[in-house]
Parts: C-alpha cells; structure tokens; sequence
C-alpha cells in the first residue's frame, strides 16, 4: 500500500475522486491503496469536506477488517492514519518512507510529506493478517 501510495503522488486531488486519472481525495487515495493490495471495501462517497465524527470513521474502518492502533503507537508504511487538520475536519494519510502520503487539496495534488503528520493524529488503522 505504501509503494501504490508513493506512485499516486502528483496525481491530481479531487473530492470524492476514486480514479487516479481524474483526481482522488484522501478516501479516493486509501481506496486505491486498497485495491492494489486486492481489499476493495466499498469506501463511503458523498460526504462534506467538513464535519463527520470520530466514532463513525472509527467504526466503519473496524467493520471492514481494520485493527485500530492509539495514536501513540508505532506507524508502518502501508498504515492509514486519521488525523484532524482542523476542528471541523478528518483527514486519511498513508504512511510511507519515513513520512506520508496525502491528497492536498490545497495544493490540488496527492503529496509525500517527509517526517512527522502535519496535524494530529487521531487513530492507526492497519490490515492485520490473521
């Protein structure tokens, strides 16, 4: 995931974007992180930009296999990380060669930060194999 990951940066953002070639936003990223390690999950569509809750991504990410770590805890490459860019916003990043993978919509491109998140970190959410 973390490969598929670093080979997205500079594709374009777009909300509720899912295909590379038009524009994916940070769930458009994590899905397409997804698929090519063969998990298709079925992401949400449809949401603000804004708003949304904690418990809600939290609970989705568990129902469809995830294992939630602590903020805290140690970070993988391949990991999708929920942080909080602001208090009315959520934000997917996937870890990645010491640093992280984004969908920047400021930027309006997928970009690789190099060291910690810039913003809180919320929950870990990692594929456990059984």
């Amino acid at each position: 995931m973390a490969e598929k990951a670093m080979s997205l940066c500079g594709s374009a953002f777009r909300l509720h974007g899912r295909d590379p070639k038009g524009g994916v936003d940070c769930i458009g990223l994590a899905d397409q992180c997804l698929l090519s390690a063969d998990f298709d999950c079925g992401v949400p569509n449809g949401y603000s930009i804004r708003g949304g809750s904690e418990g809600a991504i939290n609970e989705f990410m568990t129902s469809i296999g995830f294992d939630r770590f602590a903020p805290s805890s140690e970070l993988l490459d391949g990991d999708i990380v929920l942080a909080r860019p602001s208090p009315v916003q959520w934000h997917f990043l996937i870890r990645a060669k010491d640093g992280f993978v984004h969908a920047h919509a400021g930027l309006g491109k997928v970009v690789f930060c190099p060291g910690d998140s810039p913003w809180p970190i919320v929950s870990i959410f990692r594929l456990v194999e059984a």
